[in-house]
């Protein structure tokens, strides 16, 4: 099993940092470009959840990405220091709803949810962590 991590502050401003980590992880395990696209995408969405919500007033949490490919799948760990929360926990949004019906917010947990294989939230050693797997070609 393939892994390799890194570690930034949860700054808007890393987001590249992030993508380029990924991007380099997709070219050395050569997943394809729509593969490594599903995990830009869930790594984007998460990442800026923790950025927006994930922080108080004045503190920036430490977030780390890690990536591991077996032999069939990837799987991407998110984790933070910030205080406890579990994006697994809110509702579905109603997608059928009118524009105007809808709750503001959780549309990126809810795409998450849908393109990868598997999600899962846990707390460990004060830290959220946020487990995604998808299965790969090749």
């Amino acid at each position: 099993m393939t892994t390799r991590r890194t570690a930034v502050p949860a700054d808007p401003a890393q987001l590249p940092v992030l993508t380029e980590f990924l991007r380099e992880f997709g070219s050395a395990a050569a997943l394809a470009p729509a593969q490594v696209g599903n995990f830009e995408l869930a790594l984007e969405e998460i990442f800026l959840n923790i950025v927006m919500h994930g922080s108080e007033p004045g503190i920036a949490p430490r977030v780390e990405v890690s990536l591991s490919l077996d032999a069939d799948a990837v799987i991407m760990t998110i984790e933070d220091d910030g205080p406890q929360f579990d994006p697994l926990s809110l509702p579905a949004p109603d997608v059928t709803a009118s524009l105007a019906d809808r709750r503001v917010g959780g549309l990126g947990v809810f795409l998450v949810r849908k393109i990868m294989d598997t999600v899962s939230y846990a707390r460990i050693a004060g830290r959220n962590q946020l487990r995604m797997s998808k299965r790969v070609d090749g």
